[in-house]
């Protein structure tokens, strides 16, 4: 054999035997685009009936983001958005009448139920009713909470 032939044989066999060749290198890649789409409807669960407690802690005022009239004028059915029970409940409701208008004000806190539980973040839709003590008629509906 000659020294030629031997070399070739050896770089023939070091270059087989030798670890894979690193991965070759991606090339500029065009920019991904994503499409974000809203969610634009309201949701399909009706607004969940509570009652007031009156045994909650911390207790602050909360709007209302709906109203109705119901039962003839004599109750007034409130929507809002609320935490998870027992981290949120309906604490009371105020309804204070006047000849021209009727305020109520909803107060929620959190219930003495929720000692170590833990309180996820999410929104629920809820509803309560309120009994007047006149009917609502042509007075105007206020929301004690908005300042």
């Amino acid at each position: 054999m000659t020294t030629a032939t031997l070399l070739a044989g050896s770089l023939v066999l070091a270059t087989s035997c030798a670890t894979s060749p690193p991965a070759a290198r991606p090339g500029p890649q065009a920019p991904v685009e994503h499409t974000v789409t809203p969610v634009t409807t309201a949701p399909t669960k009706a607004p969940e009936p509570v009652k007031p407690t009156g045994d909650a802690i911390n207790v602050h005022k909360v709007r209302w983001t709906k109203a109705a009239s119901v039962a003839r004028g004599k109750q007034v059915r409130l929507t809002w958005w609320s935490g998870v029970e027992p981290c949120t409940v309906l604490d009371r409701v105020k309804v204070k009448e006047t000849a021209k208008k009727v305020t109520i004000t909803l107060y929620e806190g959190t219930s003495p139920k929720a000692k170590n539980v833990s309180c996820i973040m999410l929104a629920l839709e809820k509803t309560t009713t309120v009994k007047l003590k006149h009917p609502l008629a042509k007075r105007k509906l206020v929301d004690g909470a908005k300042p």
